[in-house]
């Protein structure tokens, strides 16, 4: 099983871990990608009113552009470690036992915008780029990841991929065709049964889900796998469009 999660636009500072390797991520067949982003990231810090402009950052926020000069030289924290925000607060990745930490190393993949999908335990720096933003020098990232990391997701022969991935990030790197796959909605389910999408819940309800897989670490290798599994849970599962299923909270 792998699981491919979002990034968040907010992270923990500072670090103890040595500088960023690329080639030691997670798909190193992804280095030459890395390289390209990482320049284009670091050349733009140069001009701080240009990388405002470009990353939409606002004033309060310009120490993120420093962040981004300092990517390749600044310490690291494993990557479910780096990430605040609701999901990953509610995976709450820092209480975890060392058993759980080292089953979502082995299972999880955080899909990062200048890294790519890296490992959950991989040591990636501070950094501020989103899915969306286009870096001066550089086609758009969805022409510079899509491709390169669907063929190196196909390489890892994953047998079953969960997508928890935003629509943004899931564009970045489309899972392979022909492999069994579920991308998750989560939604709430009102009388008759009509749905409604969430989007505090839907982060929260995706960190509380990860967590709950890192804990029970079941041999989920299929859909029908991951079905069984959340019903004994206390999941509540429903058929999506073709691909996907809607989680009810």
């Amino acid at each position: 099983m792998l699981v491919l999660l979002p990034p968040s636009e907010t992270k923990r500072p500072g670090g103890d871990g040595a500088p960023v390797e690329l080639d030691a991520l997670a798909l190193p067949v992804l280095l030459p990608q890395r390289e390209a982003v990482l320049d284009a990231l670091v050349a733009l810090g140069s001009d701080e009113d240009a990388a405002a402009r470009v990353l939409k950052i606002s004033p309060k926020r310009r120490h993120e552009i420093a962040d981004n000069t300092a990517v390749r030289v600044s310490p690291t924290l494993p990557a479910m470690d780096r990430y605040t925000g609701v999901l990953f607060d509610a995976l709450d990745a820092g209480s975890l036992r060392t058993a759980e930490r080292s089953w979502l190393g082995s299972h999880a993949l955080i899909h990062s915008a200048p890294f790519g999908p890296v490992g959950a335990l991989d040591g990636i720096p501070a950094y501020r780029l989103a899915a969306g933003t286009s870096l001066p020098g550089l086609p758009p990232l969805r022409r510079i990841w899509a491709g390169a990391v669907t063929e190196a997701l196909s390489s890892t022969a994953p047998d079953f991929v969960l997508d928890l991935r935003s629509e943004a990030y899931a564009a970045l790197g489309p899972v392979p065709e022909g492999i069994d796959s579920a991308y998750v909605r989560v939604v709430s389910e009102g009388p008759g049964g009509a749905v409604r999408a969430l989007n505090h819940f839907n982060k929260r309800a995706k960190g509380e889900l990860v967590r709950a897989l890192a804990a029970g670490r079941a041999p989920i290798r299929s859909l029908d796998d991951f079905r069984a599994w959340a019903e004994s849970a206390g999941w509540v599962l429903r058929d999506g469009a073709p691909g996907e299923v809607a989680l009810i909270v």
